[in-house]
This record gives C-alpha cells, sequence and structure tokens, in this order.
C-alpha cells in the first residue's frame, strides 16, 4: 500500500495552476494490465479521473467502488470520481466511492438539488466537490454549484462514448463558464476542465479557451513518449 502525502481537499488545492493539470482517465488504461499502466503513468499524473456511469444517465456501465479502493491503495497522486449517474442515486454513490477512496467527486448539475446535496455530503465526508455538465445543456445550469465546488467540467462531446470529435461548441461553452467563474468572484479558487475530444489538436484550443485541466485518455496512454507528451501539455499557454 502506497500513503498518500495529502488527501481530500488538501490534495486538491495543491494541484498546481501554474500550468496544465495532467488528469488521467483510467477508462483509457489496458484494463487487463490495470496496475503496470498505473505504475508507468505514476511519475506523470497529477490527478486520476475515474468515470461511474449508471447505464441510464450515460449509456455505458462504469466503473465501481472496489476498484476505487485497489487504486487507491497503489497511488499517492489524488483520485477525481466522475459520477455520470441519476439524480436517484448520486448520493449514495458519493458516500460510498469516498469511502472507496476518492479524493474529489463531480456531479453533474443536471441532478440539480439531489447534485447540490451530494456536493455537501462530499465535503462533510472529508472529501472535495466538483460539478460536470453535459454537452447539451446550457452552461448556465452550473452557476448554483459554482460557490460550492472546486472543479467546473465540461464535457465537450456526447456523454459516456469513447472516440468522439469535440464539439465545434466546446471552447465557447469554456469561456461562458469561465465568465460565471468571474461573475462569482470564483475564477482563481475553481479549476475549468474540459473532458471529451482530447487529442493533440484540440488540447491547444481547449488550453487557449481557458482549460486548466484535460480529461485525458488515448493521448496520454497511447503515446510511448509519456515525459514528452507531458512536457508538450505543461507547456500550452491561456490565451491572453
Amino acid at each position: 500500500m502506497i500513503s498518500k502525502p495529502l488527501s481530500g481537499p488538501a490534495a486538491i488545492a495543491a494541484l498546481p495552476r501554474d500550468r496544465m493539470i495532467a488528469e488521467f482517465s483510467l477508462w483509457s488504461a489496458d484494463l487487463v494490465n490495470f496496475e503496470g499502466d498505473l505504475k508507468r503513468i505514476e511519475p506523470y499524473v497529477d490527478l486520476h479521473h475515474i468515470d461511474v456511469a449508471d447505464g441510464h444517465f450515460a449509456p455505458s456501465f462504469l466503473f465501481f467502488p472496489d476498484l476505487v479502493a485497489r487504486i487507491a491503495r497503489r497511488t499517492a497522486k489524488p483520485i477525481h470520481v466522475h459520477l455520470m449517474v441519476d439524480a436517484e442515486i448520486v448520493e449514495a454513490q458519493t458516500r460510498q466511492f469516498i469511502e472507496a477512496g476518492a479524493d474529489m467527486i463531480s456531479v453533474h448539475a443536471e441532478n440539480r438539488e439531489a447534485g447540490l446535496r451530494a456536493v455537501r455530503l462530499a465535503r462533510e465526508l472529508g472529501a472535495e466537490a466538483g460539478v460536470a455538465l453535459r454537452l447539451e445543456t446550457p452552461v448556465e445550469t452550473v452557476r448554483p454549484f459554482v460557490s460550492e465546488v472546486a472543479f467546473v467540467t465540461l464535457l465537450g462531446t456526447a456523454i459516456g462514448v469513447k472516440g468522439q470529435s469535440l464539439s465545434d461548441k466546446a471552447c465557447d461553452r469554456l469561456g461562458a463558464a469561465r465568465a460565471i467563474l468571474r461573475e462569482a468572484g470564483r475564477e482563481a479558487a475553481v479549476v475549468l476542465a474540459a473532458d471529451g475530444g482530447i487529442r493533440h489538436e484540440t488540447v491547444p484550443l481547449l488550453r487557449a479557451a481557458g482549460a486548466e485541466t484535460v480529461v485525458l485518455g488515448s493521448l496520454a496512454f497511447g503515446d510511448k513518449d509519456l515525459a514528452g507528451r507531458i512536457g508538450w501539455l505543461h507547456g500550452l499557454k491561456v490565451a491572453a
């Protein structure tokens, strides 16, 4: 078992803000060689991203608390669990994944009041909270959450389906979210994240639009020169 130097809100607060955060989606790991991939990325990852989907709110079935518990014992890096689940189960899932070792739980703004209760529950249980938003949902929907979260994650593709191209609306939506954070006085406190459609040619566009992290899948796991890829990521700048 590997001990973490920081966990929960302290681990999230310690993430770098002077460069892009390297957030790795474990959905793109080799699922029959999971531990090997964890060891490979450990020197480069700032934040592990684990998707959870219920087959209803999102079309996939992903991942489960026992797996998160095993991952948590094998990494010193914080774990971000993204709950793509219906409002009826979001609070129960928040508790289960925090008990399994998640440092941050992101719930969907589409969960409305249940999502807000889950955000507050996450913090009561000693974890950090974030909010995520589907591509088709107006960006304004995050507004009730911004005073209570550390991350805002905008999906740039349809939810829960791998391999899609980035929507033409994604960069403008990041700008709209940034404006909401600025208006609320939370721009410096909240990390703005982009998830979906992450490619070599789209990451610079997302970064220029204000993304502070992108959820890396095959772009990282499929790169034989991972050190070079992460160096490239760190060097990308926000547009002036």
